[in-house]
């Protein structure tokens, strides 16, 4: 069973202008960062956000055609990162499991509302722990901002 994650935001790493998913462990101080495509970034941060586009985005269209058919997003279970590519999986009601990019399965999963988990084993290769201060004014996004100062994608690979 994996552990429950909520997203964070997406922002952008200077001065490589990489977008970053930042995920944090729902019940614990651990977070996990993922270097993501700009369009992913951008379907994350608009379903955050409640952008509803005139046309349909990718994931839009997705979860659309998903609920034609029937089908339900349960969980988005992020697995590992090998040689600093980051495995996920959909698991559909039916029991079937899709193999997807994280960033895919984010932003399906805001989109339907079913649960992210990520797995022990990758918390573990690239879990990031930043302690709650128990200040209310250490905001999240300023602790994901001061992160990212201190980080580069290298930190990441395998």
């Amino acid at each position: 069973m994996g552990i429950p994650v909520e997203v964070v935001g997406v922002r952008i790493e200077l001065p490589s202008n990489q977008p970053i998913l930042l995920l944090k462990e729902c019940d614990g101080i651990r977070y996990l960062p993922i270097w993501v495509g700009a369009v992913e970034a951008s379907a994350i941060a608009f379903a955050q956000q409640g952008v509803v586009p005139i046309r349909p985005l990718t994931h839009d269209l997705f979860t659309n055609v998903l609920g034609l058919l029937n089908a339900q997003i349960l969980k988005v279970d992020l697995t590992d990162v090998v040689d600093g590519v980051f495995m996920a999986e959909l698991h559909l009601a039916g029991g079937e499991v899709i193999s997807a990019r994280p960033s895919d399965g984010v932003a399906l999963a805001l989109r339907s509302g079913a649960l992210i988990e990520a797995s022990e084993e990758l918390f573990t290769k690239v879990g990031i722990e930043i302690p709650d201060q128990g200040d209310e004014s250490d905001d999240e996004v300023e602790k994901f901002r001061e992160f990212l100062d201190h980080i580069n994608p290298e930190d990441f690979a395998g």
